[in-house]
């Protein structure tokens, strides 16, 4: 009896351990996730958002809507990240607090420690595949979707006022004053496929219409000044540009494609759900392409089979940083937390190099890159049970 009774304690203080070791990783696995997350979005939402919303373009609701709709792409990306510093910040501290010493001691094992870290793992790239191949694909859609929506209910607010906009596409916009929809001192620079100015509009006034058909702006201009460069080479200035000045301009457009997500009708293939990849999968596998064709056809299904052992081996780094987090962060025992920062940044950083590197290979079908991306997980794998096999031994 008193055998017993002594094994259920132990029992016991076992799950205690198991308790408190899950909750100190997973709020702090969720607060580094938070963080990363965080960081990927914010470029997007200064670049994309913060300026339509300052200019009046959409509302606060929809300036909160569309940055929720930002989060599962971020997550994607953070939650490999936010695991890893989140295992090796609180193995860290309790390594440098003695407290994993005390718990070796007392015959607990390492693995044994570890074992509800490693489920936390399983149970984050279980997410991380969800989210890779169902929620961020169905954000990415719905945040352009509901981004031209925005603009397409007053596409006239994009103009301001003494500011250069660069976001149309294969045009610059400057003007001076704007009263409605009436533009003053308006300057329309037209650009060729690589950027470079092949004409110059210049009038003393203007209106904007917004032709929902073809979602462009078209501005009629009065008492126009009109520059045409050489259309070969527009930049050689040796050649004097042709000037002409007329009462009003030749119908010009502005195109709205940035804003409304033109490519929304050929989707990317990495906003696909995982039924959809799968389909087009199966769809490029029954073409019989003609054999001038045979290579690129090979490597646009190269490509597809790609983002999907991507996204899967995404998923899988999830656990093999939790994995690898555990025995490093035994060993490496600092508390300080830009120190276990560092670490897991580094190793991040190589993990994502070495897939960057793999996927240079898309163009390389015969070299099997889809496989090759599996690459770098084997090798983290593998490095977090020799590390394992060393901290056993101590």
């Amino acid at each position: 009896m008193r055998a017993g009774a002594v094994c259920d304690e132990f029992r016991d203080r076992l799950n205690l351990l198991d308790r408190h070791i899950l909750k100190s990783v997973l709020f702090t696995c969720a607060a580094a996730v938070g963080l990363f997350a965080f960081v990927v979005a914010l470029p997007n939402v200064a670049r994309e958002l913060i300026g339509p919303l300052l200019a009046g373009q959409f509302d606060f609701d929809t300036f909160l809507r569309l940055n929720a709709l930002l989060l599962p792409f971020a997550v994607s990306y953070a939650l490999p990240m936010g695991v890893l510093t989140g295992v090796l910040l609180t193995l860290g501290r309790l390594s440098a607090d003695s407290e994993i010493t005390a718990m070796r001691a007392s015959g607990v094992s390492v693995m044994r420690v570890s074992q509800p870290i490693l489920l936390l793992g399983l149970g984050c790239a279980a997410l991380a595949l969800y989210v890779n191949f169902e929620s961020m694909p169905w954000a990415r859609v719905q945040y352009h979707k509901e981004f031209a929506a925005a603009v397409r209910a007053n596409p006239l607010r994009i103009i301001e006022a003494k500011r250069f906009i660069r976001d149309f596409a294969g045009s610059v916009l400057y003007v001076r004053e704007k009263e409605g929809d009436v533009l003053r001192d308006i300057w329309l620079w037209e650009l060729d496929e690589r950027s470079r100015v092949r004409r110059l509009l210049r009038a003393e006034s203007g209106r904007l219409v917004y032709d929902e058909a073809t979602n462009s702006l078209v501005p009629n201009l009065v008492n126009v000044t009109v520059e045409e460069r050489d259309a070969e080479n527009p930049e050689d200035f040796s050649k004097s540009p042709k000037v002409a000045s007329v009462e009003k301009a030749a119908e010009v457009r502005i195109l709205l494609d940035r804003y409304f997500g033109k490519n929304l009708d050929r989707m990317k293939d990495d906003w696909l759900t995982y039924s959809g990849l799968h389909a087009k999968q199966a769809q490029l596998a029954a073409i019989k392409p003609p054999p001038e064709q045979a290579k690129e056809h090979a490597r646009t299904r190269m490509k597809l089979a790609m983002i999907v052992q991507e996204k899967f081996n995404l998923s899988l780094a999830v656990f093999s940083f939790a994995l690898i987090g555990v025995p490093l962060g035994i060993k490496v025992s600092r508390r300080e937390t830009s120190a276990n920062l560092g670490v897991a940044l580094g190793l991040v950083l190589g993990f994502y190099l070495m897939t960057v590197a793999i996927k240079s290979l898309d163009r390389h079908p015969e070299y099997r890159p889809d496989l090759l991306l599996w690459l770098p997980n084997v090798l983290f794998l593998g490095l977090g049970v020799w590390l394992f096999t060393r901290i056993d031994r101590k």
